[in-house]
């Protein structure tokens, strides 16, 4: 499973790294209005973005700016930014290192260089979508203590696939160790529904976050999940893009 900051070599046979292909399929998105996510911060933010104009003389991507003048300063200081978008039922991804403030026919807009690579992934279960920010939802570990005992440890949800989740523990008590199994966990959807899945550890990072404080964000993998807690969740999914699609266009 890919983190969203970060495309895996497993995933290499799916890179394209022809920039006559790349240019092509983003100028088509673009003609098609395609919605994207651009995530930053491990994919603990997430803003919904179209692309606005290609200029290969240029090198250029030009996107739609973020709607916030807090989320756009949060763009243009990060070192590594996001896309990520289902675009004919294909998961495209694609990072860039920096981008830039610009205008785009007089309203306010971010430029990237155009992507020396793209991953394009024709299997469902590998697009990620960001979790609500205003209503945060969690995932609970329940450990087994060493004398039998349990310790309940409540973390944040970062993001979602059919293959695994983002995790926020900000007060660090997970063991980080890549590979640990957690046999024990409920996962909470928006719809008040908690499924329980068994996750393994496939990726540990320490951030510090703006206050100062240091968080540990993990990326985790589905292990033996039941199909109709995949269905479940695959539901949740859709849903979720449905309303930050309708939220983009302005619908809700």
């Amino acid at each position: 499973m890919a983190t969203n900051d970060e495309i895996h070599d497993e995933d290499s046979p799916y890179r394209v790294h022809s920039r006559r292909e790349i240019v092509s399929l983003l100028t088509s998105m673009m003609e098609r209005n395609q919605l994207l996510s651009l995530l930053i911060k491990g994919g603990s933010e997430s803003v919904i973005t179209s692309i606005l104009e290609i200029d290969e003389d240029d090198d250029s991507v030009v996107f739609d700016a973020a709607p916030s003048a807090m989320l756009n300063e949060s763009i243009l200081q990060s070192s590594r930014i996001a896309f990520e978008a289902l675009y004919n039922n294909i998961r495209i991804t694609f990072t860039s290192e920096k981008a830039h403030q610009c205008v785009y026919q007089e309203r306010p807009a971010l430029k990237i260089t155009i992507p020396p690579s793209v991953v394009r992934l024709q299997r469902r279960e590998y697009f990620r979508i960001a979790t609500p920010i205003a209503k945060p939802l969690r995932c609970t570990f329940r450990v087994t203590r060493p004398d039998g005992s349990f310790d309940t440890i409540v973390t944040l949800l970062n993001n979602i696939s059919a293959g695994g989740i983002g995790i926020t523990d900000e007060k660090k008590l997970l063991d980080p160790t890549v590979g640990r199994i957690y046999e024990d966990c409920q996962l909470e959807m928006t719809d008040n529904t908690l499924v329980s899945v068994k996750l393994q550890i496939r990726d540990c990072k320490e951030v510090k976050l703006a206050s100062g404080k240091t968080v540990n964000r993990f990326g985790c993998e589905f292990i033996d999940i039941p199909r109709a807690v995949l269905a479940a969740i695959q539901r949740f999914i859709t849903k979720l893009e449905r309303e930050q699609n309708a939220k983009a266009s302005g619908m809700i």
